[in-house]
């Protein structure tokens, strides 16, 4: 297909630094960004509100780390799905019934752990609390996709998405904080429940923005929605739409993605039981806070920015001083310095999530990147699963702070899957057609 390449999308005038004010008058975007907001501020308060409330009620980190992580392993596990039957289907046919379970699943995980239930009852519960947790991030994203198409608004994009999420992260654990230690062990947890489920029915009622359905390869179906999300090329919407994790690059973001989770997941548990070990509990929160707020000050930052450095060097850079800074938490010693490291680790996970959203839109095709930024997050939160279990065993059977650790063994060994893997992060050569100069020469093939 013949295209010329031009700096923007059609009718909208060219700017060479895309910024925010451009991106927000992007027209029907406010529809979901308002909802979407509001459906995903549950998620950053879900992990710490399941440590708090079992912790309280077993006195046990380990025991509120394991629930936590089974949690994070059933997201993980059934999030690709979600975003799988999200591009087959359509997002609200995934969204209702699934708000429904998650409201009505955190419900009983909360009753069990106030009745003092046996581990494997709390157990039985994370799993369909984490498996119905609805993937709003990832679909808001997906409708970015479909409004920007072939504009360099996409980064942008990227950016303000991962501020919207760190925005999230900085009230979240506040919020759970506020309420588990204010008001009611449980507190936290109901609040979740309830927001999810409001917030994720406002999102699904927005059914304008949502991206078309495109049918999968062997669906027979070649002609409706599936020939207008197909825009990428001939075939797109039939045998080129293949499950995102068969693209290699997303396989090695889904790595880097599982290293940025034990951040989070090592710092929500060892931050909480260094609070509790110098007997400020509700400090958590701000110490918490700060860490978010460096990583959504940072992705404003990255988000003004005309990059002209290529993402996969991007990638590369902003990891090395993440695992470089994450090395340094355990040796905090007061709250001071803490809130200090803890800032400069929240400063260097923005720009890492932000270049691997933007490289999914150049390694994934339409059809399948819902299904892509399901894996990156599930990622996150298999990570952070991972990194909560483990950090909550050290914390009991080590040193206060111990739970540090993570973060620094999870970004090492991510960063050294990255360099060696690196050559995978490139754009695969797809044969297509680009018109040369300004439209009246040969179109020329390029592979």
């Amino acid at each position: 297909m013949a295209s010329t390449v031009t700096p923007g999308t059609p009718g909208t005038p060219a700017s060479p630094r895309p910024g925010y004010g451009r991106l927000l008058r992007t027209r029907g975007a406010w529809t979901f960004l308002l909802p979407g907001f509001a459906a995903r501020q549950p998620f950053a308060m879900l992990t710490l509100s399941i440590v708090l409330l079992v912790q309280h009620t077993t006195g046990s980190y380990g025991a509120a780390g394991a629930v936590a992580a089974v949690t994070g392993v059933a997201m993980a596990v059934f999030a690709p799905f979600t975003g799988r039957l999200a591009d087959r289907h359509g997002q609200r046919a995934v969204l209702l019934p699934g708000v429904v379970v998650h409201a009505l699943a955190g419900l009983s995980l909360t009753a069990l752990a106030l009745a003092d239930a046996p581990l494997w009852a709390l157990f039985a519960a994370a799993v369909p609390t984490g498996a119905s947790v609805p993937q709003v991030g990832p679909m808001v994203r997906a409708r970015w996709g479909v409004k920007l198409q072939g504009s360099p608004l996409m980064p942008t994009a990227a950016a303000f998405e991962s501020v919207t999420d760190e925005l999230t992260f900085v009230l979240g654990p506040l919020l759970a904080t506020a309420l588990c230690t204010t008001v009611d062990p449980a507190a936290g947890l109901l609040t979740e429940a309830a927001l999810t489920l409001v917030g994720g029915l406002l999102f699904a009622a927005q059914r304008g923005s949502q991206p078309a359905i495109v049918p999968r390869a062997g669906t027979g179906a070649g002609t409706g929605a599936g020939s207008h999300a197909g825009t990428g090329g001939a075939g797109e919407g039939h045998a080129r739409v293949r499950p995102a994790l068969a693209v290699p690059g997303v396989r090695v973001l889904v790595v880097a993605f599982l290293g940025i989770g034990a951040v989070f997941g090592g710092m929500q548990v060892a931050l909480a039981a260094f609070s509790e070990s110098i007997g400020e509990p509700g400090l958590n929160g701000v110490l918490y806070g700060t860490f978010a707020a460096g990583n959504m000050l940072s992705g404003v930052v990255c988000g003004a920015i005309a990059w002209k450095t290529a993402p996969r060097r991007r990638l590369l850079t902003g990891y090395a001083a993440l695992a470089l800074t994450a090395s340094g938490l355990w040796a905090a010693q007061s709250a001071v310095v803490l809130a200090g490291t803890g800032l400069l680790v929240g400063m260097c996970i923005a720009p890492a999530l932000i270049t691997g959203y933007t490289l999914v839109e150049s390694l994934v095709p339409m059809g399948a990147r819902t299904e892509a930024f399901t894996w990156l997050t599930g990622a996150v939160a298999l990570g952070q699963a991972a990194a909560v279990l483990i950090a909550g065993q050290l914390e009991d059977r080590l040193w206060d702070g111990a739970g540090f650790l993570v973060p620094m063994g999870g970004t090492l060994l991510a960063f050294a899957t990255l360099v060696a893997l690196r050559s995978r992060l490139a754009p695969p050569a797809v044969s297509r057609t680009v018109a040369r100069g300004v439209g009246h020469r040969a179109p020329v093939a390029v592979d």
